[in-house]
């Protein structure tokens, strides 16, 4: 059967380029999706698929076009490391200029329309979906372990649209202090912790994903999206 939802790369600036996945419908409120280190991969273009089935507008943008366009990675051995490297690789400047163009593009699309457009990311887009926040560009934000946020609270008194994080109860790199500072940071903020999980839970190719945290994370986040970008 031919999937509902059309999809294809298109340029966000030269040289940058995003999947973009459209609903059933053919429009409906943005959603920039950001990437883990391991480049818009199969699972992040299933996602995005995921949420376009839900009726949004979703771009995933190609975060390391500049060392490695259109990279995809594994999520263990070299390939890890390489993703580490791509991402260590990026600067605070080219990172800020990536947030907003990406956000700018889904905005302008005439499938969005002047509707909404919100945010999600993994891991380290989970970081770079705080930071777009804070960067005034999103109307709403989810973030799933976003590593580094408790480094850069110093943000979130800039952060004036809605927002909701996603955290493992067994994260080696983000421990319980970092989420409780998190929470404090973000108050009246969703904070939601998921006892059984670890780092990654979210992706059905690794090892650490967990079924009933995903479902349960994805539904809340569903919920979260609805009522902020459909308004509902």
């Amino acid at each position: 059967m031919t999937s509902p939802v059309k999809t294809q790369w298109i340029e966000i600036a030269p040289g940058y380029a995003g999947y973009l996945a459209l609903p059933p419908a053919g429009r409906g409120p943005g959603l920039v999706l950001w990437q883990e280190i391991f480049g818009v991969n199969a699972h992040i273009r299933g996602v995005a698929e995921q949420y376009a089935l839900a009726g949004f507008v979703v771009l995933a943008p190609d975060l390391f076009w500049r060392g490695a366009s259109r990279v995809e990675l594994g999520y263990v051995g070299a390939d890890r490391e390489r993703g580490i490297e791509l991402m260590s690789a990026l600067g605070a400047a080219e990172i800020e200029s990536d947030l907003d163009a990406a956000a700018a593009a889904l905005r302008a699309r005439p499938e969005v329309g002047g509707a909404k457009v919100g945010g999600i990311g993994y891991c380290f887009g989970g970081r770079l979906a705080y930071l777009a926040a804070a960067r005034g560009r999103l109307d709403a934000a989810v973030a799933y372990y976003g590593g580094g946020i408790q480094q850069k609270l110093d943000l979130a008194a800039a952060i004036a649209c809605p927002m909701q994080f996603h955290y493992a109860g067994h994260d080696d790199h983000i421990p319980p202090a970092a989420v409780a500072a998190v929470r404090a940071a973000m108050a009246g903020a969703e904070v939601h912790v998921y006892a059984d999980a670890q780092h990654g839970f979210n992706c059905w190719d690794r090892a650490a994903y967990h079924a009933p945290s995903a479902a349960l994370a994805h539904g809340r986040a569903l919920t979260f999206l609805a009522r902020h970008l459909y308004g509902l």
